[in-house]
Order: structure tokens, then C-alpha cells, then sequence
């Protein structure tokens, strides 16, 4: 599912939504997260799962043009940790279910 998908699943859901609240309202929500992340803070939101940082460290790689050594620096990367519900709905979908599908059998509260 892409964003825009998501905007447009929030705004045919709730009629009186328009598309470009929804579309503020998703794109609120992501600043507020990417924000939170950047700073070094863990995100939890029950029922759905936990986002963190994650420390991945420094190693070596290779250039691929012309195979020598590389060293490539650690750097913090974004962690999701899926919540035991979320983890339970998905165990339970069918196999060829499409996103907006599984979202739509899911209530917004």
C-alpha cells in the first residue's frame, strides 16, 4: 500500500474526510513520526507495533567496479518491532489478500 492509497482508503471511509484532509492528516502524522526518530525517540503505538533507532555497525565492503575494500560507516537506521495484534490480523489473512483489502477489514478508531 502506498500513501496515496492510504488517502484515498481514509477519505472514501469517512465521507466527511475530504481527500486533501486526509492527505494532511497522513502527512502530519509521518512528519510527526519522522521527527520523533530523528531525535532519537521511540515511537509506540499500542495494538500496531514500536518504532526505534537501530545502531548498525561499521564494516568493510567491497566497490563493485573495481572489488577493493571499502570501509563503510555505522549509521542509524529505522527499527519496526510489529505488535502482538497487528502480529495476530496478519497470521490470520489469507495469503492473496491485497492491502486495502486486510486495512479494510480493520476499524479505525
Amino acid at each position: 500500500m502506498t500513501k496515496s492509497e492510504l488517502i484515498a482508503i481514509l477519505a472514501a471511509r469517512y465521507p466527511q474526510l475530504a481527500a486533501r484532509d486526509a492527505d494532511y492528516a497522513v502527512k502530519t502524522v509521518l512528519d510527526a513520526m519522522t521527527q520523533a526518530l530523528s531525535s532519537g525517540q521511540r515511537i509506540e503505538i499500542r495494538g500496531f507495533g514500536s518504532f526505534s533507532l537501530s545502531l548498525r555497525a561499521a564494516r568493510v565492503g567491497r566497490n563493485p567496479k573495481s572489488g577493493e575494500p571499502v570501509m563503510v560507516p555505522g549509521k542509524k537506521v529505522p527499527h519496526f518491532k510489529a505488535g502482538k495484534e497487528l502480529r495476530e490480523k496478519v497470521d490470520e489473512s489469507e495469503p492473496g489478500e491485497s492491502a486495502a483489502q486486510a486495512v479494510g477489514e480493520v476499524p479505525f478508531e
